[in-house]
């Protein structure tokens, strides 16, 4: 199990926890992570995970450093390193990410944007040949 502290060395920190039978309407903004159990209509900012679970529902914008997501968003995310759907996840909207995980029967449905990746290194490498 991870620990946490509430220290100030770059120590973990509690996750925030939106529980089951949770509704919250507006914007959070976190310097850690994020789990979502209950239903978020607004925006999400963090600089940590931001996990959204089974029974999870999020309308709005996520910008974070990953996401693991077991539940249904509808939203457009900006994910800076990974985006993980899992099985249960229902996934609409557009999301712009450095690596993207779809596990089989989650479902998609929006555009995918690679971002972070090092384009003019790809197209350098094409011209060496």
């Amino acid at each position: 199990m991870k620990k946490y502290s509430a220290g100030s060395n770059n120590e973990s920190q509690v996750p925030n926890i939106i529980s089951f039978g949770t509704k919250v309407t507006g914007q959070i903004e976190s310097d850690g992570d994020v789990r979502i159990d209950g239903a978020l209509s607004g925006k999400i900012i963090a600089k940590g995970k931001v996990v959204i679970g089974k029974d999870g529902v999020v309308d709005g914008e996520i910008h974070c450093k990953n996401t693991d997501i077991s539940g249904k968003v509808s939203a457009n995310m900006e994910v800076k390193e990974l985006t993980i759907l899992k099985t249960t996840a229902v996934f609409k909207g557009d999301v712009s990410t450095a690596k993207i995980s779809i596990e089989t029967g989650a479902k998609f449905t929006g555009n995918c944007k690679m971002a972070g990746m090092e384009t003019d290194k790809i197209k350098n490498e094409g011209k060496k040949g």
